[in-house]
């Protein structure tokens, strides 16, 4: 199973990348992700292990993928299994005309997936991914309103 989405953000890159690699304030404007933080590693780099829990039902799930790329300001990407079922999530962030779009791409496999289809995981995985999607965009654009208006406050008059 694939879950593909994307989204185009109205902010600068930096910014966009800044937001998504920095696991520590997560919580502060990601309504997708509790209880995020780096294991191991301090940052977002190959062999970092994030930790995050998700509630796709209502039960929580605790999710420590492993990254396993990460070109800054272009890729990021983790994997790691969770009861029998194993995934890669693929982050990919093109700039073109000051806007970026991220591209979401996450495989599912493994010997317990056949489950996940019964249980209709698909529809609320496909859900929360478009939640954190939007989430990033949010947060991003309101940085990036805030900088521009600071700029403007500081000009002289």
């Amino acid at each position: 199973m694939i879950i593909r989405e994307q989204i185009t953000i109205n902010a600068p890159l930096q910014q966009v990348w800044h937001i998504f690699t920095n696991i520590a304030d997560w919580e502060t404007w990601n309504s997708v992700c509790t209880d995020c933080c780096f294991i191991t590693g301090a940052e977002m780099a190959p062999g970092a292990c994030v930790a995050f829990t998700l509630r796709p039902y209502y039960l929580p799930i605790a999710i420590q993928p492993r990254v396993t790329v990460c070109e800054p300001l272009r890729e990021v990407v983790w994997e790691g299994q969770r009861l029998g079922v194993h995934a890669v999530h693929r982050f990919e962030f093109f700039e073109k005309n000051g806007e970026v779009t991220i591209v979401s791409t996450e495989e599912f496999g493994g010997p317990l997936f056949f489950l996940a289809r019964l249980l209709l995981v698909h529809r609320r995985l496909q859900r929360l991914c478009r939640r954190l999607l939007e989430d990033i965009k949010r947060a991003a654009e309101a940085c990036a309103a805030g900088a521009e208006a600071g700029k403007r406050g500081g000009q002289g008059g």
